[in-house]
């Protein structure tokens, strides 16, 4: 029997892993053992990132550990932010966080050490970084200069804490937490199994998450939740919907926020999102985009059987937060370098290099021709 291709690796298993698990039929994730739903309910980003790169969840003093370890490492060089600032006007902040994390490989004090326990300190380095960049790429996108982190607040916490100057609201800081446990981890998603393939040939730690952050800007992967809440924005009003939404299905457009390459009859993250979508809105007593987001969900439902995705809502909540859509997939990327790192970790601890084979079916045994008798076949240059 020979070798069945499979279009975009569908259903091909590349690796075996117990970071995460997905149950597709019922539409189920959980991380290290533990249901999404109630990690997202009773849990907390800093315990979560924990978990992802320690395989169980901490002790408390091990907890309490970890979050200083965070903490002490939320700055980012000076040499940076000089660095950033004349691009930072008219780039994008994915384009932005890309070369930021690139920088912080070039000074990383342990840039060429691949041992596991230097993984885990660079891991932690980055994790507690990426807030501190993106909410400084965007101030000074905005004609700002960064607000340094404060050592004493959570990690959602200091996230709006540097892009807003303001303390942030007790019932935003739940919300974004929720948010980044939700975006922590998805097991085999595009970003992460660039983070693996990148470091199976033994590259260094920041190139496999630079890697990863490029993958993860595109429309078809976290790039989605930016797309979406644009087309919210472009579509306006509730009644709009319906005519917006059959126009784009007739013209063979895709909806962004729909439909999931592995779920097919929902994803709980999906369903946790619209949940903390509602909440959110009631309490700021703005429910325009939720409601707007439930009459696309309900046509599109009923015109493609198609359930909406993690990006759908997220968009919605990032706005009610105070992010602009540009901001929506560096959201993502903060939440998921803890997976990034976790696979990365993974992958190095029994390393094969990840070398599939491609179907050549161009043609075969032709004749070679010197250069003079192929010019000769064609038409003289124009003068």
């Amino acid at each position: 029997m020979g070798v069945i291709y499979k279009p975009g690796l569908e259903g091909v298993i590349a690796a075996i892993t117990s970071i995460s698990d997905i149950e597709p039929e019922r539409g189920e994730l959980s991380y290290r053992g533990y249901d999404i739903n109630v990690l997202a309910k009773q849990s907390c980003y800093e315990e979560v990132a924990f978990l992802l790169l320690y395989c169980r969840l901490p002790e408390p003093d091990e907890f309490e550990l970890f979050c200083n370890d965070l903490s002490r490492n939320r700055e980012i060089p000076k040499e940076l932010i000089e660095a950033l600032r004349p691009a930072a006007s008219g780039a994008h902040p994915m384009d932005m966080l890309r070369t930021s994390v690139a920088f912080l490989g070039m000074v990383d004090p342990e840039a060429r050490d691949l041992s596991r326990e230097t993984l885990f300190r660079k891991s932690i380095r980055t994790i507690a970084k990426l807030p501190t960049v993106i909410a400084a790429n965007y101030r000074l996108s905005q004609g700002h200069e960064p607000i340094s982190p404060m050592r004493q607040l959570t990690h959602a916490q200091n996230f709006l804490y540097m892009l807003s100057g303001y303390g942030p609201d007790e019932d935003a800081v739940s919300v974004l937490d929720k948010v980044l446990i939700l975006y922590a981890e998805h097991e085999s998603d595009v970003s992460s199994f660039t983070a693996r393939v990148v470091a199976s040939s033994s590259t260094d730690y920041h190139s496999a998450i630079t890697a990863s952050i490029g993958s993860l800007k595109g429309r078809l992967h976290g790039g989605a939740n930016e797309h979406a809440m644009q087309m919210l924005q472009s579509i306006g009003e509730v009644d709009r919907a319906e005519e917006w939404i059959l126009d784009a299905l007739a013209r063979k457009q895709r909806i962004m926020g729909f439909g999931h390459r592995v779920y097919k009859n929902g994803d709980a993250r999906a369903r946790i999102m619209k949940e903390l979508s509602r909440e959110l809105a009631e309490k700021l007593g703005d429910m325009h985009w939720h409601f707007l987001c439930e009459k696309i969900e309900e046509i599109v439902l009923r015109e493609k059987r198609m359930r909406h995705n993690l990006d759908f809502y997220a968009g919605p909540i990032l706005n009610l937060l105070g992010l602009p859509a540009e901001l929506s997939t560096t959201v993502f990327a903060t939440g998921r370098i803890a997976g990034w790192s976790a696979h990365i970790i993974e992958q190095l601890d029994s390393n094969r290099l990840i070398r599939p084979r491609f179907e050549y079916q161009g043609p075969k045994n032709l004749s070679y021709q010197l250069i003079d008798s192929r010019n000769s076949l064609r038409k003289a240059p124009a003068a």
